[in-house]
């Protein structure tokens, strides 16, 4: 039988217009529901930016300084990231399952820091992710490099696995060596990786013309942390990068090798999300470290 209801007890709101409002992150619009789902996990519909907090550094590196025990030196920080970069190693052994923002997925790797850095091949398979229930895979790509075109290739490769699943593409732009870490460098790499298909590309911040390689990459981009800095530098590093129109900050260094871990990834999450400026950005730290401190010695 027909509904029982009468249509006259029914509010249809004839008169108001579908409402489908456009997605909050640059260049996504047109993706699938999952894979906005899933970068949704990695960055903040409110703020469109993510605090990344970088710690794969061992699939090259091993355990260099800050790294050398996940469970005691990392752990204690996810609760303050908008997302992780981590390998599959990490994920398994050490990060609580219970963790339920976006997990970015290494999925390049190959030589260590004694051979060529840009001999990388993919790493891990599309059905690993997908059980990993990861929401990007991160790859290197070597513009410049001596391998250049393989990393290309693995970018692409991850994107169209990836595509099929919903799950985000992360390109990391390695500068070649006979390249100048500049904004026509950065313009070229970024703008490569997301013509092949990169759902976004972290890079480095350049001091000269920063806002024209946002401007020309049609992806979000983030920032890299690089080196440890003094922790002003840093935090001016990334105020600078998102008003110069980044997504976001992928930091690694500069959060677990600072003297207080936990206070300066909170005074980064105030640049990125509140647009704290540095200074006040760096009295935050301060206060947080003290803070910190006396709940120790108590």
């Amino acid at each position: 039988m027909a509904d029982a209801d009468t249509t006259e007890a029914k509010n249809y709101a004839t008169s108001v217009p579908m409402q489908n409002e456009p997605f909050f992150l640059k260049g996504s619009n047109n993706l699938d529901w999952g894979m906005k789902n899933r970068l949704s996990q990695i960055f903040d519909p409110t703020s469109g930016r993510t605090v990344m907090l970088a710690f794969d550094h061992g699939y090259f590196l091993g355990p260099t300084s800050g790294l050398e025990r996940i469970d005691l030196n990392i752990v204690p920080l996810i609760e303050y990231a908008d997302t992780l970069m981590l390998t599959r190693g990490i994920l398994r052994t050490t990060i609580p399952p219970t963790y339920t923002r976006g997990i970015v997925l290494r999925a390049s790797g190959g030589p260590s820091i004694l051979k060529e850095l840009s001999d990388e091949e993919i790493a891990v398979s599309i059905d690993e992710a997908v059980r990993l229930n990861v929401a990007a895979m991160a790859v290197q790509v070597f513009i410049g490099g001596e391998h250049e075109t393989r990393s290309v290739h693995n970018m692409t490769r991850l994107v169209d696995m990836g595509n099929r699943h919903g799950i985000a593409t992360l390109a990391v732009t390695a500068v070649g060596k006979e390249m100048v870490r500049d904004a026509q460098y950065m313009r070229l790499a970024t703008r490569m990786c997301a013509e092949l298909g990169a759902t976004y590309v972290k890079t480095y911040y350049v001091d000269e013309d920063f806002d024209t390689v946002t401007a020309s990459c049609p992806v979000p981009i983030v920032i890299a942390g690089g080196k440890k800095l003094p922790e002003p530098e840093a935090l001016q590093l990334a105020y600078n990068a998102v008003q110069q129109g980044a997504a976001g900050v992928d930091m690694g260094r500069n959060i677990f090798q600072s003297e207080a871990p936990a206070a300066m990834i909170q005074a980064v999450r105030a640049v990125v999300h509140e647009n704290l400026s540095p200074t006040d950005a760096y009295d935050l730290y301060l206060a947080l470290k003290e803070s910190d401190k006396q709940s120790v010695e108590n």
